[in-house]
């Protein structure tokens, strides 16, 4: 596996292992197994599937990408930024789509790691990133409404579009039950609190405690039996389910791709930022391409058993690096703890109120949010202003999957143009100075360009969006010279476009008797011409390697 690009973290980290490191796993491992079952159990259920499928992703995912990662402390699991897409698969094609789509998402991360693309994921633009994970934020605020105020909707489905959401929202408000705001509220206080006293133990976990004890004391001597717990909507099972392989139908396969390349960049996306920031944190450097690798071994696994989409999660991987995680033992000894808890302890949560859930996934979206962020990005250029706004509000009004493609080409073509902005095109008629010069063989005297040439002077890269800007510099000026000199000293690459432009304006000017010479042509652009055959056409004495060499080349020219 090396030949991909394969080295397991844990591999390496095995070699020196030592009774103390096991340790500082162990503990870590049990503190974040624990941090990550009031998380797994929320993002199950606000994706719409049963409470116990969070969990067994942790489980699962967080064991795999443990064994098999290219970090040390990564930490994974399902995460916030998959509860739209899921929801979404689930409302169209029903959990049977969501186990197809999260296959091929699994798939589509080990190709990207075989041919280790991980670095090329980390060039995605910052407006895009912060711009649909914004967008996923509020729409995780806007699915829990209803359970932060107890709505009731009378039999009617919640629609899975924003709009649809709050439109029902509005109609139904009267069905206010204040008794499940009060837990929501309470319990993000509690949340927002708990830092102020603890690092170690997770304020979600705490309010879970605290909230659903309350609650249960209420119902059993108070007589309140008006707030929905999860045992009111979920039967839950304490068991890791056998796996099953789901029958693939290829016309599922064709219209769930789309919605799988989705899922796939956003777990590579967000499991090398997790990775990478961790990296800063502990001061050691991942491995992007056996991160990824680890990724879709993880989502390939985990839908067998019932599970959902997962990725390395930041908060998770923090709170390891925080109670002292230093090897990827520490992320399989959460997974451990997390099944001892499914066997043994989950029929407890079918205690835990709906409303309390809905806050712990309040505080979640408020920090993915990152509006400090956003609010910064908005002083900057218009292009990334643009891209920011426009990937924000397709994730919010459409989808991701709609958000993703239309940022990315956007973005390309933001890109394109700054890019055709930093080339410039310039036509030199009279002289050339040499001290301003760095291609010129002699520096005592300026270069005088003879009649009957044009000097052009190409700086930055020949690519199809400058090849169009070269033309209509020449129609402009409409001149005829006997021989055109085209420097290309300052152009570090030519694509095909480029090379198209030129073939065209070679033969162009051999149909008007004008001769084209190339100078100061760099290795890399004169291979990729030489390949095209261009020089059969040019003629390889036309080809020279500085500027005073060419104008030999065109006085020798206009002499014939």
């Amino acid at each position: 596996m090396k030949a991909f690009g394969f080295r397991p973290k844990l591999y390496t980290a095995l070699k020196n292992y030592s009774k103390e490191l096991f340790m500082a796993d162990l503990m870590a491992g049990i503190i974040v197994g624990i941090v990550a079952l009031p998380l797994a159990i929320a993002f199950g259920i606000a994706s719409g599937v049963s409470p116990e499928k969070g969990i067994i992703t942790a489980i699962i995912a967080g064991f795999i990408i443990s064994l098999m990662g290219g970090s040390k402390v990564q930490i994974g699991g399902p995460t916030g930024a998959f509860i739209v897409i899921i929801y979404g698969i689930i409302q169209q094609y029903g959990e049977s789509g969501l186990i197809v789509a999260t296959l091929m998402a699994g798939v589509l991360l080990i190709l990207l790691g075989v041919f280790k693309l991980g670095a090329v994921i980390k060039f995605i633009p910052y407006p895009i990133i912060v711009g649909f994970t914004s967008g996923i934020a509020v729409t995780i605020f806007t699915t829990q409404i209803a359970d932060i105020f107890g709505l009731t909707f009378g039999g009617e489905k919640v629609p899975g579009d924003f709009v649809g959401k709050w439109m029902i929202y509005f109609r139904h408000f009267d069905t206010v039950n204040w008794w499940n705001t009060i837990v929501s509220i309470v319990s993000i206080f509690i949340i927002a609190i708990t830092p102020r006293f603890s690092k170690k133990i997770p304020g979600s976990l705490i309010a879970i405690i605290v909230v659903t004890v309350a609650v249960w004391l209420m119902k059993v001597y108070g007589g309140i039996d008006c707030i929905d717990t999860i045992g009111d909507r979920f039967s839950i099972r304490a068991e890791l389910p056998d796996a099953v392989m789901p029958a693939l139908d290829w016309e599922a396969i064709k219209n769930l791709f789309p919605v799988a390349i989705t899922i796939a960049v956003l777990g590579a996306i967000e499991s090398l930022l997790s990775a990478t920031v961790a990296d800063g944190v502990i001061g050691d450097k991942h491995d992007s391409n056996t991160e990824l690798i680890a990724q879709g071994v993880a989502n390939m696994a985990t839908p067998l058993f019932g599970g959902i989409p997962a990725t390395g999660a930041i908060a998770r991987t923090m709170a390891n690096i925080n109670n002292g995680g230093k090897t990827p033992v520490a992320g399989m000894v959460h997974a451990v703890v997390l099944l001892l808890i499914l066997l043994f302890l989950m029929p407890l949560a079918q205690y835990i109120p709906m409303a309390c859930l809905a806050g712990v996934l309040v505080i979640v979206s408020y920090n993915m949010s990152g509006w400090r962020t956003f609010k910064a990005l908005l002083k900057n250029p218009k292009s990334d202003v643009t891209v920011l706004l426009i990937t924000f509000f397709l994730t919010v009004i459409f989808d991701l999957t709609i958000a993703i493609e239309v940022g990315l080409v956007i973005a390309c073509v933001l890109f394109m143009r700054r890019v055709m902005e930093t080339t410039e095109i310039s036509v030199i008629k009279d002289e050339i100075d040499p001290n301003a010069e760095s291609d010129i063989a002699s520096n005592d005297e300026h270069l005088i360009i003879p009649e009957d040439v044009e000097v052009y002077e190409i700086n930055g890269p020949y690519f199809f969006g400058i090849a169009t800007k070269f033309e209509e510099i020449m129609a402009r000026l409409g001149d005829r010279p006997k021989v055109r000199i085209i420097r290309m000293r300052k152009v570090p690459f030519i694509d095909s476009t480029g090379i198209h432009n030129l073939t065209s304006l070679c033969e162009m000017s051999q149909k008007e008797k004008i001769t084209i010479v190339l100078s100061g042509v760099n290795e890399k652009v004169h291979k990729v011409l030489e390949k095209s055959g261009f020089y059969e056409l040019l003629g390889e004495e036309n080809i020279c390697p500085n500027i005073n060499v060419a104008l030999e080349r065109a006085k020798m020219i206009i002499q014939h």
